[in-house]
């Protein structure tokens, strides 16, 4: 048993965290504060403290637990209290809930395997892949909309004024032949 164990182990209850541990042990003060004042003799003045304790749930641990069980006992061979006078020690917890939750080094290796196997991660990489599609076909409309933008613009002003210097050559030309024609610039 290594010393992180032996620190959370309290009345032969080992806790699986500190506070727990803690909590047990402040459970196990109160036992002893209760054990010194706690008149045997008068069946009635436990069953008082007993039911008090009940009510209040001061003990939540094992440990309280078995106080609280060992008071009920004391109360039975007392002889003067008849079983159903003596209310259960009732545990406010779920073990089966507990269980599940609980560490188990299987459940843990269990856990690992399946968290590397989540659907998640294929339903992500799916998403991550549209998403990437979507992004590249946008850019890709981007580049060859007509519409004058940010990946296109300089490719847009040179066709357009390419487009403008071409008419402008075709009219000049038109207007040179015309010229001719009428032989007004040779004069």
């Amino acid at each position: 048993m290594d010393y992180e164990q032996t620190e959370r182990m309290v009345e032969g209850y080992l806790f699986m965290n500190e506070e727990d541990a803690e909590l047990a042990r402040q459970e196990k003060k109160k036992i002893e504060y209760l054990k010194q004042h706690i008149h045997y003799s008068s069946a009635e003045g436990v069953l008082r403290i007993y039911k008090k304790a009940l009510a209040e749930r001061i003990f939540k641990t094992p440990v309280g637990h078995d106080f609280l069980k060992e008071m009920r006992e004391q109360l039975l061979q007392s002889g003067q209290l008849e079983e159903e006078e003596i209310p259960p020690v009732v545990l406010f917890t779920t073990y089966n809930l507990r269980m599940r939750k609980s560490y188990t080094p299987a459940r843990e290796r269990v856990k690992v395997q399946e968290e590397k196997k989540t659907h998640w991660q294929v339903i992500s990489l799916i998403a991550n892949l549209i998403l990437a599609l979507a992004v590249a076909g946008m850019f890709m409309i981007t580049l060859k909309s007509d519409n004058p933008n940010i990946l296109n613009y300089e490719k847009n002003l040179v066709n357009r004024y390419a487009a403008w210097e071409q008419e402008l050559r075709e009219r000049e030309q038109v207007v040179r032949e015309k010229e001719r024609e009428l032989n007004i610039g040779n004069q």
